[in-house]
């Protein structure tokens, strides 16, 4: 007796994304590469898979992704620690300095893809999920930091979101951020009571994280921390100004905010971060800043660099929220046919409608033409295109054009020859 097979299902936290809502991200696809391609960013496509090194290096090894939620394995064949990318920036620098992109100039460059971390699914946050990552290579000054945040103002516009808050920051330099982590290390000393483990632990190796915290208990301590802002030097104020100055300018609003620190080690002078109160406890859409450090800390020639990630799944979450999401029809034009060369004659004239540039689906298989109507209403097309033994005999097909359904006699319907089908489809659908 066979032994039935046990159903494989779906990995926790790793979502499939079926046909209807797949049209609903490539919407928002082709609207993010219009609006990238609008400031003149350009597509780089980077692995997956990289070096375990690239992240612990780039990322920080004491950052949560790198000490808790990557996915890294040593492979099989050669011995290499690899790990499944959490985050694009790092690859993207990566890949920069390999093919030595910035030697002649600059480099504005985005990516659309999945990364992976094992942390516990939640709403908009899974084990693998998609980035929209815009990274602005070999630019320095504040005009850039302030044009990344008026694009994504424009992007919030485009879809239609509102209730989008932006928080602001500014990390300073690597000797203003020493200073203040000493002052803030001798803070926290002084309230070990009030520590939870986790801000005990992190309290030496990363110290600005603990100022993150969600923690209720911990809250009024962080709030009278030493702030790092105060230890920022003419020069990072300048820079500061400098986008505050520009976004003032282009009216956006936005909250300074010096608990604001992002969660990985790579950051310097601006950061943001663009949230909501409409994903629940995953309030954040947004979240950028500048790495200045990052080209060189990987190998590379120093250089600037600024960049913004967007997660796509809260992204398109907010979308529906902001509108009722139509489902793409899956064709313009459903083919309608009764008895093998009805079928035949369909297919034929199927071909010269999409070498016009219609979508065409051709009914497989024999049906009767109640069952047939009823698949061409719910494919979404405009019109079905009627095929049977009186149309090949005339030389001519019935078009019924479809209002919602409604296939009865007061739905319009009309004879087309087939040498003017092409014509009339094509100016009516």
């Amino acid at each position: 007796m066979t032994q039935s097979f046990q159903k494989v299902r779906a990995l926790t936290g790793m979502k499939d994304v079926l046909p209807d809502a797949s049209a609903t991200w490539e919407q928002l696809e082709q609207t993010v590469r219009a609006w990238l391609a609008s400031y003149g960013y350009r597509n780089m496509r980077t692995p997956v898979l990289e070096h375990t090194r690239l992240f612990a290096r780039g990322i920080g090894e004491v950052t949560d992704i790198v000490e808790k939620e990557m996915y890294s394995f040593v492979d099989a064949l050669s011995d290499e620690h690899l790990t499944m990318r959490p985050e694009f920036t790092a690859g993207m620098v990566r890949a920069a300095i390999e093919h030595n992109i910035l030697y002649d100039r600059p480099q504005r460059v985005y990516a659309l893809g999945p990364v992976f971390r094992r942390e516990k699914p939640q709403r908009g946050r899974y084990r693998q999920f998609h980035q929209i990552d815009v990274e602005a290579l070999g630019l320095a000054g504040p005009d850039i930091d302030a044009e990344l945040i008026v694009m994504l103002g424009r992007l919030w516009k485009i879809l239609g979101l509102q209730d989008i808050r932006l928080e602001l920051n500014s990390l300073g330099q690597a000797p203003e951020r020493a200073a203040h982590r000493a002052a803030l290390v001798e803070y926290l000393e002084k309230n070990l009571d009030v520590l939870d483990e986790e801000a005990r632990r992190r309290m030496y190796s990363n110290p600005l994280r603990v100022l993150d915290t969600k923690n209720p208990a911990m809250q009024d301590m962080a709030d009278h921390a030493p702030r790092l802002f105060d230890f920022l030097g003419a020069e990072s104020l300048a820079h500061f100004d400098g986008v505050r100055a520009r976004l003032d300018d282009a009216g956006i609003a936005y909250r300074l905010n010096p608990r604001l620190v992002r969660g990985l080690d790579y950051y310097n002078l601006t950061v943001f971060e663009w949230v909501t109160d409409r994903l629940g406890a995953q309030g954040t859409v947004c979240g950028g800043g500048r790495y200045d450090g990052l080209i060189e800390l990987l190998g590379g020639k120093s250089a600037p660099a600024v960049g913004f990630a967007i997660g796509m799944e809260r992204l398109l979450d907010l979308c529906e929220q902001a509108q009722d999401a139509a489902a793409r029809p899956e064709c313009q034009v459903y083919m309608v046919h009764q008895s093998e060369p009805a079928q035949r004659v369909a297919a034929q004239l199927a071909e010269q409608l999409r070498d016009a540039g219609l979508d065409v689906i051709v009914h497989a298989g024999a049906a009767g033409f109640k069952s047939q109507f009823k698949r061409a209403d719910a494919s979404g097309a405009t019109a079905a295109v009627i095929l049977g033994a009186d149309e090949l005999q005339a030389g001519a097909a019935a078009v019924k054009w479809l209002r919602a359904g409604d296939f009865d006699a007061r739905a319009q319907q009309e004879t087309v020859a087939f040498d003017r089908l092409v014509e009339e489809l094509k100016s009516r659908v």
